[in-house]
């Protein structure tokens, strides 16, 4: 028999996006599948628009407000799936993303292999998406995955994985105490657990940008710095339960030093820490620096001042990005209706 796949999406506030994400789902070419939204108490109208999709093949349920993770994790208790599709609800997946995938499987000996995809990132125009490959773009075994992530500070967007029951189960529950990395940390115990990854070029992601709004993003958030550090810990010990090897310790301290600027100065007791574990790994972290941009104003107003435009910037420039590209996702609209 075929095996079914489920498709799980987490929502919240996502009335805008919810619709063509679903869309998305349900156009996937490969059968069986099942699709479960968990909208995680939204207050906007993403649970009504979400329920009009519902159909025997689309389910629907909503909870208190508790995560992403928990909301994940109820999608996975009500599943099931011989494999699993996780899709965050503003992103899209070409519709023989998992066909393709299932069709590797094929060739596979083992359930505990682990399936990515090709990946890119757009605003409002999934068309204009771009695909940058990186050193994860390839079949890889667990320690090196790790190794390559940690060295050259990369990573696979949550729905470029598909995952079988039986690595899920291994891997245990998202962790709902993480409002950062919460999909690394997750996506590390998946590996773990794996025989190591199969890399599916021909399948793909659409991730959507939705700025600073999303997830993954930690500002001046002092508990999200509190999670990010408690994931970098457990990143960390993950690859050197694999190998504790002179070349894991340096991408292990590579990896503090990428990070470091999300805590510093403003975090010194998370800097003790992180300082004494790159001594630890047999390294030491440099002062971060900052681009020439915001040198001057450290200069003038100190470090944190500095880093506050420093996050500032990115953002306003961010949002008149998206206002031109929503300009033009408008003007395409209409003029496909008018043609």
């Amino acid at each position: 028999m075929k095996p079914l796949v489920s498709i799980l999406i987490p929502a919240y506030n996502v009335e805008t996006w919810i619709a063509d994400t679903l869309r998305s789902a349900i156009a996937q070419t490969w059968l069986p599948k099942e699709i479960i939204v968990v909208d995680d108490g939204s207050t906007d109208r993403t649970l009504e628009i979400a329920r009009q999709f519902e159909s025997e093949g689309v389910k629907v349920v909503t909870q208190r407000n508790q995560g992403a993770a928990a909301a994940r994790n109820t999608a996975f208790s009500l599943s099931h799936g011989d494999y699993i599709q996780w899709l965050d609800a503003d992103d899209l997946l070409s519709p023989d993303k998992i066909a393709r995938q299932v069709d590797v499987l094929q060739g596979c000996q083992s359930r505990r292999t682990l399936l990515s995809s090709e990946w890119g990132y757009f605003m409002h125009r999934y068309q204009q998406a771009k695909f940058v490959p990186t050193e994860l773009w390839s079949d890889l075994s667990p320690v090196e995955f790790l190794r390559r992530k940690m060295q050259f500070n990369r990573h696979m967007q949550t729905a470029t994985w598909l995952t079988s029951r039986e690595l899920v189960e291994a891997a245990g529950p998202w962790d709902t105490t993480l409002q950062s990395d919460d999909d690394g940390e997750y996506f590390c115990r998946v590996l773990l657990a794996s025989d190591g990854i199969r890399f599916v070029d021909s399948a793909r992601v659409y991730y959507r940008i939705v700025g600073t709004n999303r997830l993954s993003y930690i500002g001046a958030s002092d508990t999200k710095k509190d999670a990010m550090w408690k994931g970098m810990k457990l990143h960390i010990g993950y690859a050197r339960s694999l190998e504790d090897s002179p070349e894991i310790r340096a991408a292990c301290v590579n990896y503090l030093q990428n990070w470091v600027r999300v805590f510093y100065p403003e975090r010194p007791d998370i800097m003790k820490q992180v300082e004494a574990m790159a001594t630890e790994l047999g390294g030491e972290l440099r002062t971060p620096s900052l681009s020439w941009k915001y040198a001057w104003i450290r200069s003038l107003f100190g470090w944190r001042q500095a880093k506050r435009f420093q996050l500032l910037l990115p953002r306003l420039r961010w949002v008149l990005t998206r206002s031109y590209d929503k300009a033009l996702y408008r003007v395409e609209r209409i003029a496909k209706r008018h043609a």
